[in-house]
C-alpha cells in the first residue's frame, strides 16, 4: 500500500504501483483538472506539486509518492480565488483552457521560488509548458499581477 496525501488529505493507493499519479488523480480521486497532454511529461497539462515543487503527473509512478504530499489546481484554492486565478481571469488567459491548471500550478511553483520575477525568468520557468492557443504573453502578464498581489 502506498500512503500520500492529496490536496491536504490522507490517501492510501493498493493498485499497479507503475502507474501515473495523473491516473489516481483523475479516474480515482475524480479531481479531473490536471489534464492528460502528452503523456511524456513534455508539455505540462498534467503539472501538479509534489511536496511543493512542480512536476509532470503524466511521468510520475505512484511508487514514488509514498509518504508523499501532492496539490492539484482544486488544492490551490478552495474558492478559485488563488492570486493567480483570479490575475488569469482579470488578464483573459485561456481561449481552449485545456492547458491552463497546469499553466498556473507551474507559476505557483515559479512564484513561491522567486516571488517578484522579472520576464526572462518567468520566460525560462514556464517554457516547459505548451500553450496551443498561444496564450503566453497573457501568462506572463497575470504572472506578474499575481505577483505583484502577493508583494
Amino acid at each position: 500500500m502506498i500512503r500520500l496525501k492529496v490536496n491536504g488529505t490522507p490517501k492510501d493507493y493498493q493498485g499497479d504501483p507503475d502507474m501515473p499519479l495523473l491516473w489516481f488523480l483523475r479516474d480515482t480521486l475524480q479531481l479531473t483538472g490536471t489534464k492528460f497532454g502528452c503523456g511524456e511529461g513534455l508539455c505540462g497539462a498534467c503539472t501538479v506539486h509534489i511536496n511543493g515543487e512542480a512536476q509532470r503527473s503524466c511521468s510520475t509512478s505512484m511508487k514514488n509518492l509514498e509518504g508523499k504530499s501532492v496539490s492539484t489546481i482544486e488544492g490551490l484554492s478552495v474558492n478559485g480565488d488563488h492570486p493567480l486565478q483570479r490575475a488569469w481571469e482579470a488578464a483573459n488567459v485561456p481561449q481552449c483552457g485545456y492547458c491552463q491548471s497546469g499553466q498556473i500550478m507551474q507559476a505557483a511553483a515559479l512564484l513561491k521560488a522567486k516571488p517578484n520575477p522579472t520576464d526572462e525568468e518567468i520566460d525560462s520557468f514556464m517554457q516547459g509548458n505548451i500553450c496551443r492557443c498561444g496564450t503566453y504573453q497573457r501568462i506572463r502578464q497575470a504572472i506578474k499581477a499575481a505577483a505583484e498581489v502577493k508583494a
